[in-house]
This record gives C-alpha cells, sequence and structure tokens, in this order.
C-alpha cells in the first residue's frame, strides 16, 4: 500500500561538507519536463513532503537517504520556513504537482542541517552522481523555492553551534592540521578573512589546540607545524 503523503508539510536537508579546501553543500537535481517541453536543469536541497505515519526526524533521514544515497548523518532541525512566497514561481508549482501526482499549493518545509568531513571516501559514498552532488558553496546557482534562503540560513546556524561548541570545527580537520587549515575552515565558516598573526595568537590562547613537534614533508613553502585538537582538556574547560 502506498504512503500518504502530508500535502502541506515538506522536510528541506541542507548537508554541508569541508573537503579541506572549500565548504560544499550537496544537491539533487530535478528531474522532468516542464508544460512548454523544456527539462527542469535546475537543481535543489534534499526535500519532499512527509508522509502521515512518520515522525519529522524520520521523515530528514528517509528524505536525504532515498534522494542522495546518504545515510547515518546526524541532521539537526532548525528552522520552519512558511513564506506565502514560497511557491510563487509557476514552475515550480507545475513540478511539484508533477512528482507528486497531485494538487499541490502553500507548503511549510521544515529544515535541517548537519556539516561532515568530506575526504576522498566520504565525498562519493553511496552517492549517486546521476542525482546528487557536492557544490562549492560559492559556486551555488539560483534553484528552486526559496532554497538558497534556507541554505544561507542554515550557514548561519553552523555558525550558532559552532560558537556553543568549537569542537565541531575541530571534528571537520584532520586528526594533525596545521594553522593555515584551521585559519581556512573559520574564514569559510564565518565568511570574512582572519589576521594570520592574530589567528596565531588565538590558537596560542587555546589550551586545547596543543602543538606537535611533527612538522609537513615536502612542501614547496616553510614547512608548518601540525596541532591536534585536545577533547579532553576542551570538555573539562567548557
Amino acid at each position: 500500500m502506498a504512503q500518504l503523503a502530508n500535502h502541506h508539510i515538506s522536510i528541506d536537508c541542507t548537508l554541508f561538507g569541508f573537503d579541506g579546501t572549500s565548504l560544499k553543500v550537496l544537491l539533487v537535481k530535478r528531474s522532468g519536463i516542464d508544460k512548454d517541453g523544456q527539462p527542469y536543469a535546475d537543481m535543489k536541497l534534499p526535500g519532499s513532503l512527509i508522509y502521515e505515519d512518520e515522525d519529522l526526524d524520520e521523515a530528514a533521514v528517509r528524505v536525504l537517504h532515498t534522494l542522495t544515497g546518504v545515510s547515518n548523518v546526524p541532521l539537526t532541525q532548525f528552522k520552519a520556513f512558511g513564506s506565502k512566497n514560497r511557491t510563487d514561481n509557476p514552475r515550480d508549482v507545475d513540478w511539484l504537482r508533477e512528482e507528486q501526482n497531485t494538487n499541490v499549493e502553500r507548503i511549510i518545509t521544515i529544515a535541517y542541517f548537519a556539516i561532515l568531513k568530506l575526504d576522498g571516501a566520504s565525498a562519493g559514498r553511496s552517492l549517486d552522481p546521476s542525482t546528487a552532488e557536492w557544490v562549492d558553496i560559492d559556486k551555488v546557482g539560483h534553484l528552486a523555492f526559496d532554497h538558497n534562503l534556507i541554505i544561507k540560513e542554515a550557514l548561519g546556524a553552523v555558525r550558532r553551534e559552532t560558537d556553543n561548541n568549537r569542537s565541531m570545527l575541530f571534528d571537520l580537520l584532520p586528526k594533525k592540521f596545521t594553522a593555515s587549515q584551521l585559519r581556512t575552515l573559520c574564514e569559510i565558516i564565518y565568511s570574512r578573512p582572519l589576521d594570520v598573526r592574530n589567528f596565531h595568537k588565538k590558537i596560542a590562547q587555546m589550551p586545547y589546540v596543543v602543538a606537535l613537534e611533527e612538522r609537513q614533508r615536502g612542501v614547496a613553502h616553510r614547512a608548518a607545524r601540525f596541532y591536534k585538537f585536545d577533547r579532553k582538556i576542551y570538555n573539562t574547560l567548557r
């Protein structure tokens, strides 16, 4: 028996990934043909209507896995989007009606976010490249519905979370990292450049960022010192 969908509530998931140099967001490709016979060539966040018999958190896990293949990612609910203008674009409305095979009008979406470290394995793990891909945050074009706004708000939620829990930043870095890698990540998350000298001073004031004797090898520039994050010290100070 087909599961019944709630035609007024949806889930949208903003999944960020840091690959060591840039922040990416996971987007899915819209499929189908519009009324003019033109293919939907744009992208959107992984999202869908919820089923009548599932909780919001259950729906978020299902939506992300079904549309992207990604699973076992801790999602955090951060905001509801219910503007009457969410479905202003007739093309979006037509796509919804075709996709859901019903007359869909105003929809309130419950938004979730997650941020994770991308390496060679995790970047493509369980990801179907024909339907989903990681896109650099600064190369995201115009998305369907209000999904550009949702990404902007999700990034704000990430900043608030990292302000409250700095360990989130270090979870995105290698176990041994350089000051430059940490600074790059902070610049991306907070969308502003950071002075190199002042940043090194701040690191020196963080007892949970421990300098190692080890330095980079085989680099053309001056070898940088490695650091590690001491979670025990961090938790004690918290």
